[in-house]
């Protein structure tokens, strides 16, 4: 198990230090968010984004509560017995939606284990909702595993969102550490499922936790095989002392090389850079689906 490695790796490089937001769309945004009763991944994950991306009217709404089922050793999620569904959220987060003026969205979760459906009928519904308030509106989800069960991923799939994300997270090898409850090769077969049904799919992972250059080649070329589109890699930031300490930090110059591996594999995009996070809207995602859709 790995410790806090603060003092080993000493302050944090320049590349990976980022202003919090304080500018007027932020405010607006957050001041709509709380009045909704809404969660964002943003601050729940404590992203090093939500400053910036905030600032420019953008937030990633995450639903069904901001408590988890699982106890991930990466995320900032609390985990804890999450409270019974509020069946109100999808159209709050409409409203709000509406409201902020967006022209896209991405929508995450917690994972639900709790649940028969793993929280399908409420992502279903959200989608849904967004899509009647915001009739152009571009949505993205990012959604957890499910268990991998079909039925529920149907009906997320069926309720028709442009983009469907799910994260490998990190190299097989590690699961066990960083991912004890989820599984890497249902990771893959949720993305391969997805795409075989006529999905844009997307994936992330983190780096800086231990991996090698071969395991990431490994994992990426995995996930290019089950049809993954867009694929995003970023640094991974401790949350807390009592998260998964950091290993390294991994150079911008690294993250180049990163992103010259998977188009050369056959990604359509890959996003690859110290802060880029999975939940991220890119300039290169965003051509991609200008030609796509």
């Amino acid at each position: 198990m790995n410790i806090d490695k603060k003092n080993k790796l000493g302050p944090k490089p320049p590349w990976l230090k980022v202003k919090i937001g304080s500018g007027a769309e932020y405010k607006k945004l957050r001041s709509l968010l709380k009045g909704q009763g809404l969660h964002t991944v943003c601050e729940e994950a404590l992203c090093p984004n939500m400053g910036r991306c905030w600032d420019k009217g953008r937030a990633t709404v995450m639903i069904l509560g901001d408590t988890c089922t699982r106890s991930c050793r990466f995320c900032g999620v609390a985990s804890q017995a999450p409270h019974t569904p509020d069946v109100t959220e999808p159209s709050r987060v409409a409203e709000a939606i509406k409201n902020m003026g967006l022209k896209d969205v991405v929508i995450t979760s917690v994972t639900r284990d709790d649940l028969p459906d793993g929280g399908a009928t409420i992502w279903a519904e959200t989608i849904k909702r967004v899509a009647e308030a915001v009739p152009d509106i571009g949505i993205e989800v990012l959604i957890p595993d499910f268990n991998g069960d079909e039925a529920a991923l149907d009906m997320v799939i069926a309720a028709k969102p442009v983009v469907l994300g799910h994260n490998l997270e990190t190299v097989p090898r590690l699961y066990s550490e960083v991912r004890p409850q989820a599984d890497y090769q249902q990771s893959l077969d949720v993305l391969k499922y997805a795409h075989d049904r006529g999905m844009i799919v997307k994936s992330g992972i983190m780096v800086g936790i231990g991996e090698t250059n071969d395991e990431i080649k490994s994992l990426m070329q995995d996930a290019v095989k089950t049809g993954c589109n867009i694929f995003y890699i970023g640094q991974y930031l401790q949350p807390s002392k009592q998260h998964l300490a950091v290993e390294r930090y991994v150079t911008p110059d690294e993250f180049e090389q990163y992103k010259s591996w998977g188009l050369e594999m056959g990604f359509d995009v890959v996003v690859s850079a110290p802060l880029v996070r999975s939940s991220y809207h890119s300039d290169e995602q965003e051509e991609f689906l200008k030609g796509s859709l």
